[in-house]
């Protein structure tokens, strides 16, 4: 195989998770190689629970669980390349998300922590590694947030349509990619993705998320629920703008249930319908001109949800990536391995009409092989 690979490690806020991708980025494309998910030990799960609960991380000492987590980004990495039959010398670098701890861009002092650490990645797999993409962004006044669509506006775009690349993680954002090549590349977090509703189904049914969005199905959305969730300032907050579990978790969820009776499965499907409505206002507002909806991450799987997105938007067609011939599971592991290479390369990783920033900036922190070295 020739090519110019690179691999990309993602783990979202599901903690699901490491979503490992290697990628072809040879003349402007990205040819997916490889893919492969590693699970997390559940004792490692434990630990980013706890840590997701701290007030202030940036204080506390998670080196060990940098560490461990690391370990398994790294394994990930390395259990790919085994399943491709490629020698990590073929690979120029990795693009490395690592998990989110805690997201704060609008802060006092605003920071955005992932750890994963970069060393022991590139250590054990003895590939050069890049992580801290958010940073960057952040130190020239954005919010760190979204940075996939960058790698949307690369390989998505469309010079015949306006299109919308919306991805469903445990957050969702919207990237809007207009057909013109003069005007301009927009997106941002447009609310909760998949975290309220496999947080409530973890909760009532032992499940990790709502398979085929059969729980959500078998409830109706309850309209007054519904449009007190709507009132939330995020909603009507302009953007850019980015958002995490520190603001939408079972916590946010318990003060609106506070003296009401819902059946929980009614609860599941008015979170459903959250996540729908508030995609598709977005879509409406920010990009009146698409011409076509196209869905990645693990919210394209929910027929459910698939289903209600294309109710709130009866005139846009709504399909996933799939329709364009791209793995709707891969996107995002796709995007921080085109990072990589935009950091390699010297070039900028954000957007700031998306993020913020005040400019565009190359992204992330350099890990050395031999991990003496970083820049």
């Amino acid at each position: 195989m020739t090519g110019a690979y690179y691999l990309g490690l993602m783990s979202g806020t599901s903690m699901d998770g490491i979503d490992a991708a290697l990628v072809d980025l040879s003349n402007g494309e990205a040819r997916l190689l490889a893919s492969h998910c590693r699970k997390y030990p559940p004792e490692v799960v434990d630990q980013l629970e706890r840590a997701l609960k701290l007030l202030e991380p940036r204080t506390a000492d998670l080196d060990e669980l940098d560490r461990l987590v690391g370990e398994n980004f790294a394994g990930a990495a390395i259990e790919l390349l085994a399943k491709a039959g490629v020698a990590a010398d073929r690979v120029t670098a990795i693009g490395s998300h690592g998990q989110t701890i805690r997201h704060e861009p609008d802060a006092d002092e605003p920071y955005s922590l992932q750890i994963g650490n970069g060393a022991v990645i590139s250590a054990l797999t003895g590939i050069e590694t890049v992580t801290d993409f958010r940073t960057a962004d952040i130190n020239a006044g954005g919010q760190g947030a979204p940075l996939v669509p960058a790698f949307h506006a690369a390989v998505l775009s469309s010079d015949t349509e306006n299109r919308v690349i919306v991805n469903i993680g445990g957050i969702a954002n919207i990237t809007v990619l207009p057909a013109s090549s003069s005007a301009a590349v927009t997106g941002f977090d447009t609310g909760p993705g998949n975290t309220l509703m496999d947080a409530w189904i973890r909760r009532h049914q032992g499940e990790q998320f709502d398979l085929d969005g059969a729980w959500a199905s078998s409830g109706k959305h309850d309209a007054r629920l519904l449009a007190a969730m709507l009132r939330d300032d995020y909603f009507r907050m302009a953007p850019p703008k980015s958002t995490g579990r520190e603001h939408f978790n079972l916590s946010w969820l318990s003060a609106f249930l506070q003296g009401v009776s819902i059946p929980a499965n009614d609860i599941q499907a008015t979170l459903c319908e959250l996540t729908a409505i508030t995609i598709a206002d977005a879509v409406e507002m920010h990009a009146p001109d698409t011409r076509r909806v196209l869905v990645c991450g693990g919210g394209a799987h929910n027929i459910h949800l698939m289903w209600r997105l294309n109710e709130n938007l009866p005139d846009i067609p709504v399909e996933t990536t799939q329709s364009i011939g791209v793995d709707p599971d891969w996107v995002e592991a796709c995007a921080f391995a085109w990072l990589a290479k935009q950091h390699i390369e010297g070039k900028p990783g954000n957007i700031p009409a998306v993020t913020g920033a005040g400019k565009p900036v190359v992204l992330g922190s350099l890990f050395k092989a031999d991990a003496t070295q970083n820049r």
